[in-house]
């Protein structure tokens, strides 16, 4: 049994059984998921949920037709003793350091999105009425939610139908502190890049905030170099399936010196000249592979290689990590909530309130007057 990567206009993967056929049901999930919208990203990350799922009930014996909700405890212990002897190939990291028994466990985090995929999973089945019952993940109100102002509320508050739920099975997880690059460890990752396009790359996520898919799928007419802003828009016709994870489109304004710069230069003597493609960063060199669009899997070797020259190869240094980087800069400088939320591209301030928590000006203004230094 195991995750089969297929090219072309479908799902892009399939969930082989252990005759090496199709799982007809879930082919259908992941076609709904891209018909929702969904990105690629998601979609493998679902399959590969679902290819844990379908080995507990080959394990159990059981079939997703007869799976219960006791039986989700058993999938939440299951998943706990999951271990992976691979290196992880994503952009950020899904493992943590397991036992003694050899390879590591899956991350709290990693386990609640395989609990959500075979949840999103049963919702499929019932719209699709193929499962005449409740959804087998079972969910619960959750009036904590209700309380927390941040979150989306209905339009018509606590009058409207919707309510806040919650899973009743699931893993609490660290929120973790986002961990930005420091001034050397920046300026030896730059020195260690190689060419130019690298250099563009890096400086457009270290200085625009930009994500990884973000950039690497910009137009040439998305770069506007008199007015030195980017226009971050989303699209789904990447030929290695890259694409912005926000719906909402954006502009970027760089006004530091360096990204356009870098860009400009570039474009000017390094980008591939003979080729007909609107996307800005290709490929380069003389190979077979010389004029293609450049995806995830060679950001990620790239700026792994520059990490390893510049001596600041870590887990935690990842390409998002440039990001991270950028918004605590941003908040450290004076930028607002809000602004920061709009420049992040984030659709919900929770999200942006992360890079408040690295360093909270009125935390450390209130701990210099408790002990009675000059705030500052």
């Amino acid at each position: 049994m195991r995750v089969h990567r297929q090219p072309g206009n479908g799902p892009g993967y399939q969930l082989l059984d252990d005759s090496e056929k199709p799982v007809g049901v879930v082919g259908g999930f992941l076609r709904y998921l891209v018909a929702r919208g969904c990105s690629p990203n998601t979609v493998s990350a679902y399959c590969h949920d679902l290819l844990h799922f379908w080995r507990f009930l080959q394990e159990k014996r059981l079939t997703w037709r007869r799976f219960r909700a006791a039986d989700s405890l058993a999938f939440l212990e299951h998943m706990r003793g999951v271990r992976n002897t691979r290196p992880t190939q994503r952009l950020g990291l899904s493992l943590v350091s397991g036992g003694g028994d050899g390879g590591v466990g899956l991350a709290a985090s990693t386990i609640n999105r395989a609990l959500a995929a075979v949840s999103a999973f049963y919702e499929y089945l019932i719209l699709a009425g193929l499962l005449g019952r409740e959804n087998p993940m079972e969910k619960r109100p959750d009036l904590s939610y209700a309380r927390v102002t941040d979150r989306h509320q209905p339009f018509m508050g606590r009058s409207s139908r919707q309510r806040p739920m919650r899973r009743s099975v699931r893993v609490k997880t660290v929120r973790r502190l986002p961990r930005p690059l420091n001034d050397d460890q920046v300026e030896a990752l730059l020195a260690a890049l190689r060419r130019g396009r690298d250099r563009a790359l890096v400086l457009l996520m270290l200085q625009g905030g930009l994500r990884p898919g973000e950039v690497l799928g910009l137009h040439l007419e998305d770069i506007a170099y008199g007015r030195r802003r980017v226009a971050v828009r989303h699209r789904v016709d990447h030929p290695k399936r890259v694409r912005s994870k926000s719906l909402t489109e954006r502009l970027v304004d760089l006004h530091e010196p360096g990204a356009l710069a870098a860009v400009s230069e570039y474009v000017m003597r390094e980008r591939p000249r003979d080729v007909d493609s609107p996307l800005l960063f290709l490929v380069g060199g003389h190979g077979a592979r010389r004029g293609e669009a450049l995806g995830y899997d060679a950001l990620v070797k790239l700026f792994a290689r520059a990490c390893t020259r510049a001596g600041i190869r870590e887990a935690w240094v990842t390409p998002h990590t440039l990001r991270h980087t950028h918004a605590t800069r941003m908040w450290e400088g004076g930028m607002r909530e809000l602004t920061l939320q709009k420049r992040l591209g984030h659709a919900s301030m929770e999200s942006t309130r992360l890079y408040t928590r690295v360093s909270d000006h009125e935390v450390v203004a209130a701990y210099r007057r408790a002990l009675g230094m000059e705030a500052t």
